[in-house]
């Protein structure tokens, strides 16, 4: 619902409701209209492709990561090229502004240790060249313009701080999969 103002729609759908003479049914609609302005919108970057083959053992241990917080950055565009001598080719993707692969937990599930990716362009910022970056003292994606937090090792990208959280609209990171693969290690994708 970031497209309107919530609290617009709220106010509208609840006069709306009492011009009809349910007040129940207007206390409905305000809840939860006011419960959808509190979401976190993970999709505000474009969605572009993303594939990043760490397919066997011996990439994913050159490439990947190793432990909760251990991160690495996948970038291919307009001559940035990270992490140094990694084999991209014709079917790698890094999505908008990259991909940050991260081990954490899994959000959705709790399963400890787990790689977790996410696009590394900040979503209030909207640009493939302002990436999130990890601040080591706490694990969190950090937003170099606008100061953003996101939490990246428990919360799946949700913003804890910054114009992510107290901003008109609740930004999160863009989040993409890591399947585990038939040679050992994992493939990013979305």
């Amino acid at each position: 619902m970031h497209h309107a103002s919530c609290i617009d729609k709220v106010l509208t759908d609840s006069l709306s409701f009492l011009k009809n003479g349910s007040i129940f049914l207007s206390l409905i609609a305000l809840l939860s209209a006011f419960s959808a302005c509190n979401q976190v919108d993970d999709d505000r970057i474009p969605s572009l492709p993303v594939y990043v083959g760490l397919s066997d053992i011996g990439l994913w241990n050159a490439y990947g990561v190793s432990g909760v917080g251990v991160s690495r950055n996948f970038i291919n565009w307009q001559g940035t090229v990270s992490p140094a001598g990694f084999p991209y080719n014709a079917n790698t993707y890094v999505g908008f502004g990259g991909v940050l692969l991260i081990g954490g937990v899994d959000p959705f599930t709790a399963d400890p240790n787990v790689p977790l990716a996410y696009d590394l362009a900040c979503p209030v910022e909207c640009s493939p060249t302002v990436r999130v970056g990890i601040d080591r003292d706490n694990l969190e994606a950090v937003c170099p313009e606008c100061g953003s937090r996101y939490d990246v090792v428990t919360a799946g990208g949700a913003p804890v701080a910054g114009p992510a959280l107290t901003g008109k609209y609740k930004y999160g990171l863009r989040r993409y999969v890591c399947s585990p693969a038939q040679g050992g290690g994992y493939i990013i994708h979305n």
